[in-house]
């Protein structure tokens, strides 16, 4: 019960502010079960910061690039600090997505079919049949992402102007169906969550703005479905290496013939607010908030 949290928010990504409200209910879960919390709102001199305070454990509640990627995790390696979450190399991989979906591949994984091209291509016209969905190389709660629906539709002003994610892109077919995701726990599939979106697209103001979207768990898919969307989370999370938890986010396409899965992508830092999709499904599954985060703090380790 003297251990030392501290949990690292907040950051220079564009996911800062749902890292801010992660971290919060994060720190009011372990100061309720009686720990030592020390929240840090992360600046560049996170690793001056933590050197001086050095805590017992790192809680990592940051979203998006240095928190996710394997940045933040190399630092916490290399101060001996163990943290939450995945390790350096499995969180770099599943934030690049070319190189998850490599993995995928290589695994056995549905994705769907995609290719690296550059914004330039990709404004000049359509490299994909519509509709295609065009994704940043490394962003997470769906930040750039965008859909060309169908042939007309202008590229060109989704990718330039104010377009901050650097200059080569991924374009990826889009499955049409339903929204699936999964929660992964150390080495089981919690549980199958369905999103009901506005606008048919779980974009970033589905995820975060109220009356976004809708969720339903466990999903409404036939029981053998289900089980084959945990046996699909678990396999990417065992194939890119993840430990803690981690979120599978997969499109279920039944709208013709025989239904199936394509892997999107793992997150290996789910939103971890009480109403953030991996709560609620652990919840669904009989385990409250405080107790999945006290379990995350718990399994903290280093990789070496």
């Amino acid at each position: 019960m003297n251990t030392h949290v501290a949990v690292l928010m907040g950051g220079w990504s564009g996911e800062r502010e749902v890292s801010l409200m992660s971290g919060r209910a994060v720190s009011d879960a372990l100061r309720a079960i009686g720990l030592r919390v020390t929240p840090i709102d992360v600046a560049p001199n996170i690793g001056e910061v933590l050197a001086g305070l050095r805590p017992d454990v790192a809680f990592n509640a940051l979203h998006g690039r240095f928190g996710e990627d394997g940045r933040v995790q190399g630092l916490l390696e290399t101060l001996g600090i163990p943290y939450t979450h995945s390790g350096v190399l499995a969180s770099a991989l599943a934030m690049n997505k070319p190189a998850a979906k490599r993995l995928f591949a290589a695994a056995g994984i549905p994705s769907p079919e995609g290719h690296i091209t550059t914004r330039e291509a990709a404004s000049a016209g359509d490299l994909m049949d519509p509709p295609y969905v065009i994704k940043p190389l490394g962003e997470g709660s769906s930040l750039g992402v965008s859909i060309v629906k169908k042939v007309g539709d202008n590229a060109s002003a989704k990718l330039n102007g104010a377009w901050p994610y650097g200059d080569r892109i991924l374009i990826e077919r889009y499955i049409p169906g339903r929204e699936i995701t999964v929660a992964v726990m150390g080495d089981r599939a919690l549980g199958v969550l369905e999103i009901k979106s506005r606008d048919h697209f779980y974009s970033y103001d589905a995820k975060y703005v109220a009356g976004g979207s809708k969720h339903l768990v466990p999903a409404s898919l036939p029981a053998d479905d289900c089980e084959e969307a945990r046996s699909l989370a678990l396999a990417a999370h065992r194939c890119l290496g993840c430990r803690g938890v981690s979120r599978a986010d997969l499109r279920y396409d039944d709208t013709s013939g025989a239904a199936a899965f394509y892997m999107l992508e793992v997150n290996t830092q789910p939103g971890m607010t009480p109403t953030s999709l991996v709560p609620e499904i652990a919840a669904a599954a009989g385990i409250s908030f405080v107790e999945l985060v006290r379990w995350l703090v718990e399994d903290a380790s280093c990789d070496r």
